[in-house]
């Protein structure tokens, strides 16, 4: 049974859509021309004629194609399939050089090629009548550009009654290529190509204009610019070889023999321009078995929390902060005696007649191990430079010197490294002795890290965070780019609850279209990286990825609605100088299975460094236990930030300050007067007595309008929102 095909709409349909603003006799609806479907949002993409954009739209309304009284039927005929422009097909010619073509001796004249053609069609038979759609005005904008068709044999033949839009030219070229590429099948003109229609030819002409990335080999081999990704093929071949990542050995015996690929980027500049083409060989690492092809994989990396201490202590102390980009870091990795592998001839050149294959002797991307080996040779590398290893952070490295005074600290995430050093001399210095060593790509000052923008001010000693890119990126995914703000990022009066999953198939219908999962995904990133105010609304959520409902959707949705009034907020630090200072809190009354939520946030020069929220593993019986459970979580964060400063800086002198807003849970620290009500915690929460009786730590009574991590353990009405990212740093620059 052939498949139904009504539902299908055709490019450049009218559609409409509602429109919430303005006044009562203002139109509520909004005509627009439907260009295809979203499939990350599904919705459907449309173009706003008025305002020349392009939006997506989820509830929308397709105009009845109904003929009108009187209106016509445009049949096409072998004349007007000549003579008439909008019969014309667009041939959308590929971007190749232009060839000089001799002329023909004698070309036929235009009366006798369409004498030919007549007598080549048929009778035009009345039943198979259909109405061609006239080119709408994205199509005539189109034809003002050079387009490409689709040459993939796979694309499938548009529907009988969408016409593919012409060059609307009238001279004899037109006619000849209009012959060539149409052929006349029941009456009906049908083209000789295979074609998906507009989209794919307006996709096709956007992917060579702007180089995007291709699939595998052949498809390269049939761009018009094969012969650019042809050199960087050659050239990463090159490199391979001078590095000696590969020698020609023969198969053993039921060894297993991995596959690889060709993975192509084109890299641009900020206007758009491709400027490099790089051709990337990886190994299909899926192959490889665990125990046989390789062990232990992890390789660490500087946490984020780390990463902003070391800016933060760099602009309170005035230092250098500079990058570095390690370029082919895993190809530097050296694998391991015991690691007995093999690969088969790159993609595109022939195998050895003899039987040959490659026994790598380096790592490649993809590879398992490829990770581990590289931070294996970086920490090596960094050793034989008299770094030493952070004990609590194994991916931050530092060296001292105390005559001259010079110390340099070292944040490394895969192949970039944050430098942070006492003067610029010391850092040209480090990176003239790594170059005798690696590649590497010299990045001056640090402007961007793990895709967040830092910008600093020298002159008024501050430095401020931003994921403004990413916050606009995802907004536009989402389509919540054009929605209207909101000044909290939790309803305060709505509580999400088990209950609220979906009941019936109809609810699990439409939550299975919805993109919870990833939303929430890209949410919890923006929270753990520059938006501490977002954090319980995103944890809020998160627990029920298991089975959302709509009522949990909608509180996703409110989070963007949030971030979308808030998305220019820069953490700021510097502003004030102050020491470590910490907060801890804890708070049950937004959960419903009993378990408190402890949140802590550590603040440097009065911003927030690291901030974190959970749920307690135990149901506290009081409220002094929950904030004495927080205390001790808060605790544990304060030692290691400490030790963190103490190995990449300066030891800290004073006790951390820990302000807790729970007068009973700051005495049961200090002695343990209230034994009857407290001997059932856990003997691992006591810790924090012996911390605060040697002097570590010091827990300060501090009022609830000053605690500022309320702000990640309930949800808060706008005033208090609003003070309380103030309070952890965030502002507008």
């Amino acid at each position: 049974m052939p498949p139904n095909l009504s539902g299908l709409k055709c490019f450049g349909e009218k559609i409409w859509v509602h429109n919430p603003d303005g006044s009562k006799l203002d139109p509520r609806v909004r005509e627009g021309q439907w260009i295809g479907f979203n499939i990350e949002s599904r919705g459907h993409c449309m173009y706003w004629s008025s305002s020349r954009s392009v939006g997506v739209k989820q509830n929308v309304d397709f105009a009845a194609a109904e003929r009108l009284k009187g209106e016509k039927l445009d049949v096409p005929t072998s004349k007007t399939l000549l003579t008439e422009p909008h019969a014309a097909l667009l041939l959308l010619p590929a971007p190749l050089p232009p060839v000089p073509v001799p002329a023909p001796p004698s070309p036929p004249s235009p009366l006798s090629s369409l004498s030919e053609v007549e007598a080549m069609l048929p009778e035009p038979q009345p039943e198979h009548l259909t109405r061609l759609c006239k080119p709408s005005q994205i199509v005539r904008e189109l034809q003002a550009d050079v387009g490409i068709a689709s040459t993939r044999r796979s694309d499938p033949t548009i529907p009988r009654g969408v016409s593919v839009p012409g060059s609307f030219g009238k001279d004899e070229e037109t006619a000849d290529v209009a012959v060539e590429a149409w052929s006349v099948e029941a009456g009906l003109p049908t083209p000789h190509e295979s074609w998906l229609g507009l989209e794919v030819a307006l996709a096709a002409k956007i992917a060579d204009s702007e180089a995007l990335e291709l699939r595998n080999l052949a498809e390269a081999k049939h761009r018009p610019d094969w012969h650019l990704w042809e050199q960087a093929i050659h050239k990463e071949l090159t490199t391979l070889h001078a590095a000696g990542t590969w020698t020609l050995k023969h198969t053993p015996p039921g060894a297993n023999v991995i596959g690889s690929k060709w993975v192509f980027k084109a890299k641009k500049d900020t206007s758009g321009k491709v400027v490099h083409y790089k051709a990337r060989l990886v190994v299909q690492g899926f192959s490889q078995v665990e125990g046989v092809d390789y062990f232990n994989t992890y390789a660490p990396v500087a946490r984020l929390v780390s990463s902003c201490t070391v800016i933060t202590m760099a602009n309170c102390l005035g230092l250098e902060l500079h990058q570095v980009d390690i370029k082919g870091a895993y190809l530097n990795g050296k694998l391991m005696a015991d690691e007995v592998l093999y690969m088969r001839h790159p993609p595109g050149y022939r195998e050895d007649a003899s039987g040959h294959v490659l026994r790598l002797c380096k790592s490649l991307y993809r590879l398992k191990q490829a990770s581990r080996r590289w931070y294996q040779k970086f920490t090596s590398i960094l050793s034989t430079l008299g770094f030493q290893q952070c004990k609590v952070d194994q991916a931050v490295f530092f060296k001292h010197c105390k005559a001259p005074r010079i110390f340099i600290v070292i944040a490394v995430h895969v192949d970039d490294c944050m430098i942070t050093a006492s003067s610029v001399a010391a850092v040209n210095a480090f990176k003239a002795r790594l170059r005798k060593h690696v590649e590497v790509m010299d990045l001056s000052e640090l402007h961007w890290m793990l895709g967040i923008e830092v910008r600093r001010d020298h002159a008024g000693g501050t430095v401020h965070l931003s994921q403004r890119s990413y916050i606009d990126s995802i907004l536009r995914r989402y389509s919540f780019n054009n929605v209207k703000p909101v000044s909290t990022p939790f309803n305060t009066q709505v509580r999400l609850t088990l209950e609220q999953a979906p009941a019936d198939a109809a609810e699990f219908a439409v939550m299975r279209d919805m993109p919870y999962h990833k939303a929430v995904g890209v949410l919890n990133w923006a929270a753990l990286a520059t938006h501490p105010d977002i954090a319980f609304a995103v944890a809020t959520v998160a627990r029920f990825s298991a089975n959302p409902g709509m009522a949990h959707w909608v509180a996703v949705k409110r989070i963007f609605c949030y971030l979308m009034g808030t998305h220019d907020l820069w953490l700021m630090y510097g502003e004030t100088c102050r020491t470590l200072v910490g907060y801890a809190d804890a708070d049950g009354s937004m959960t419903e299975d009993c378990h408190a939520i402890t949140g802590y946030a550590f603040l440097i020069d009065g911003r927030a460094v690291s901030w974190s929220l959970k749920k307690q593993e135990i149901v506290s019986l009081s409220t002094t236990e929950s904030e004495y459970i927080a205390a001790t979580h808060g605790m544990k964060e304060a030692l290691w930030l400490c030790n963190l400063l103490a190995k990449a800086f300066e030891p800290i002198a004073d006790a951390t300050t820990l302000f807790s807003n729970n007068q009973s849970a700051i005495a049961l620290t200090r002695d343990h007067q209230f034994h009857p009500r407290t001997k059932h915690i856990d003997v691992r929460y006591h810790f924090i007595h012996w911390v605060v009786e040697n002097g570590v730590l010091r827990l300060v009574y501090c009022l609830t309008v000053d605690m500022v991590v309320d702000a990640l353990t309930k949800a808060l009405p706008s005033p208090k929102v609003k003070h309380f990212a103030k309070c952890l740093g965030l502002c507008a620059v």
